[in-house]
């Protein structure tokens, strides 16, 4: 929508022929707009739409602004004629023609009458309150509709905005919803049942309510960009969609996890029965070795090997009633749980194990270690030597007793090492643990 200029001294002909040219120009860009506007498909869904707050506040004034902006074309298309008749009396305009004219063109001689409700309902600032009339120039008229056009687009395009991009979104999101919904059914997610069919109740409840909300207040959804003046200058708020979009994520991962379960349940709780099996037959060896350290071993603290925790059985066979039941959301925390547990029962068994058999793997290390000085003893040719032979038939019943003194065997099989290596020249082997027994030197 064009601008006219400001007023100035009595204009000649070639200055009314460019002005009424102008003007010309103008009410043409200015019937254009008004017909957009009029046509548009936001002001449509507004006269059309049960508003409420702001939305309903602002489109009673834009329709009131409108109301006025017609009014005002109309005036302006009327004081328009007016002059190009004067200019169409005589080929050259008179000296009076061209004071009627100047006046006409540059001074305040366009009076507007509005109807009381519409000049009522109109911005305080466009329309004074209690007046029928305004008495404008063309460029202030032009200037007034330039105002009434911008803030009623501005409105029209930022609703139509909302409701091109919100309502949409909220309907695939809703569709994707229930999709979620019939899915978290089949597998057992059911409101008040687990904590998934609980957030799809709410997610609902938010999608209906923000949809009906956005139908009839979609300006409370808009946020203005910054600095912007452009009509329809924003984005809408997809706040509170966005957040719910992520929560349906959440609980389709969650349903995924649930479909997981009831697809490779039974290998699970297969593989669940056999760890907790191999756990089982592992602390029973603990048992049986614990008994055998206890008659071989003497003077040494074997640790206690506790029973299999029942609890863990218990467990499992509810995990095995769950899935009979098809109560998959429940198998699925449950058989988390169990697998860890399981696989930590198994850890602590072999460990059990370890424990307990630590003296008997201390008592076949020097045994090893007492065998190898011997073939090595053998290879240098001092098979023979009485005093290595005592020495290694003293370690040899020690480690080979029952009970037996891994302290006293150690230390017998450490002096028979040393006699060795004092027999070959090498250097002696050092003192390890306890005291030297020096009987039979």
């Amino acid at each position: 929508m064009g601008v006219t200029d400001p007023a100035g001294p009595v204009m000649d002909r070639d200055e009314v022929d460019r002005a009424l040219a102008r003007l010309g120009a103008e009410h043409e860009a200015i019937e254009t707009s008004l017909l957009a506007l009029q046509d548009h498909a936001g002001r449509r869904l507004l006269e059309g739409a049960e508003l409420t707050g702001t939305t309903r506040e602002r489109w009673t004034s834009a329709e009131a602004s409108i109301t006025l902006l017609w009014a005002y074309f109309d005036a302006y298309t009327d004081a328009l004629r007016s002059a190009r008749e004067i200019r169409a009396r005589r080929r050259w305009s008179s000296r009076e023609d061209l004071v009627e004219l100047t006046e006409l063109l540059r001074g305040e001689s366009v009076t507007v009458a509005g109807s009381a409700t519409a000049t009522a309902n109109a911005p305080t600032l466009l329309s004074a309150p209690g007046r029928l009339s305004e008495r404008f120039s063309l460029s202030g008229l032009v200037d007034r509709m330039n105002e009434l056009y911008a803030t009623s687009l501005n409105m029209v395009v930022t609703a139509d905005a909302v409701w091109s991009a919100l309502p949409a979104r909220i309907d695939l999101l809703a569709a994707e919803l229930q999709r979620t919904r019939t899915l978290a059914h089949s597998v057992g997610v059911r409101p008040g049942e687990h904590p998934a069919g609980d957030d799809l109740e709410r997610i609902t409840r938010i999608l209906t309510r923000l949809r009906e909300d956005v139908v009839s207040d979609p300006l409370a959804f808009w946020v203005p960009a910054p600095g912007s003046s452009a009509p329809g200058g924003g984005r809408p708020d997809t706040t509170v969609y966005d957040r719910e979009a992520r929560a349906l994520e959440e609980v389709r991962r969650e349903i995924d996890a649930v479909l997981t379960v009831r697809q490779d349940a039974e290998a699970r709780l297969i593989k669940l029965r056999d760890v907790l099996s191999r756990a089982d037959r592992t602390l029973a060896e603990a048992r049986t070795a614990r008994g055998e350290v206890l008659a071989k071993i003497a003077a040494t603290e074997v640790p206690v090997v506790s029973g299999p925790p029942t609890v863990l059985q218990e467990q499992l066979a509810t995990a095995a009633e769950y899935r009979r039941g098809a109560q998959w959301h429940r198998l699925s925390p449950l058989l988390e749980s169990l697998e860890q547990k399981a696989e930590d029962e198994l850890l602590r068994a072999r460990e059990s194990l370890t424990a307990v058999t630590a003296p008997l793997a201390v008592r076949a290390e020097l045994r090893g270690r007492l065998d190898a000085y011997k073939a090595k003893v053998a290879r240098h040719g001092l098979a023979e030597d009485p005093f290595l032979i005592e020495r290694y038939d003293a370690a040899r019943r020690m480690l080979w007793s029952a009970p037996c003194d891994l302290r006293v065997a150690e230390q017998a099989v450490l002096r028979y090492q040393r006699s060795v290596a004092e027999a070959l020249g090498a250097p002696r082997v050092p003192q390890q643990s306890g005291p030297e027994d020096r009987r039979g030197e």
